[in-house]
């Protein structure tokens, strides 16, 4: 399975939509998680906290607590984030070492980051954010999700395990 199911597709454009809508009038994008329930049970926004090592392992316990609380089928994150591009992408370890970090280098590429962890497995997409010519604001693109079948990290499998013994397929970056 490497396309998104409709059955979340139909949860996350919207939440995409309202994205873009935030960044095109001049907003950054808060990061946030939303926690979801395929079965009628909604969809819970969660605000991720990520000045401090500190502060994302406290984010990502209370996603954890709230998907457990709410049964979630599915977590969606939605954040602004940076890059290297490809051709910087093998001179990481110099570039943080001159610039201390990707955000203060010269060569970083502002990017809309998005996640959907579910039973079947994660999905990504990184769409880079470009101004637009005749407004002040910016803008990004159509994501182009990308299935993985694990990745590792503090976002890990924060979904529950089911009645049936179902965890997630798939890990959480």
């Amino acid at each position: 399975m490497n396309a998104i199911p409709s059955s979340y597709l139909n949860l996350i454009n919207p939440l995409i939509e309202a994205a873009r809508g935030f960044v095109e009038s001049g907003d950054h994008l808060a990061p946030f998680a939303f926690i979801g329930n395929l079965s009628g049970g909604g969809t819970f926004p969660v605000i991720l906290a990520t000045g401090s090592t500190l502060e994302k392992d406290k984010s990502a316990r209370a996603v954890k607590q709230l998907a457990e609380l709410h049964q979630a089928d599915f977590i969606f994150t939605i954040m602004e984030a940076w890059l290297l591009p490809p051709e910087h992408a093998d001179h990481f370890n110099q570039i943080i070492k001159q610039f201390g970090s990707i955000a203060a280098t010269p060569f970083r590429l502002d990017v809309v980051s998005l996640t959907l962890q579910t039973r079947h497995g994660l999905w990504a997409a990184q769409i880079p954010i470009e101004k637009l010519p005749s407004k002040s604001g910016r803008t990004f693109g159509e994501p182009d999700f990308h299935h993985f079948s694990s990745a590792e990290g503090r976002f890990a499998d924060l979904l529950p395990i089911c009645a049936d013994g179902a965890g997630p397929t798939g890990t959480l970056h």
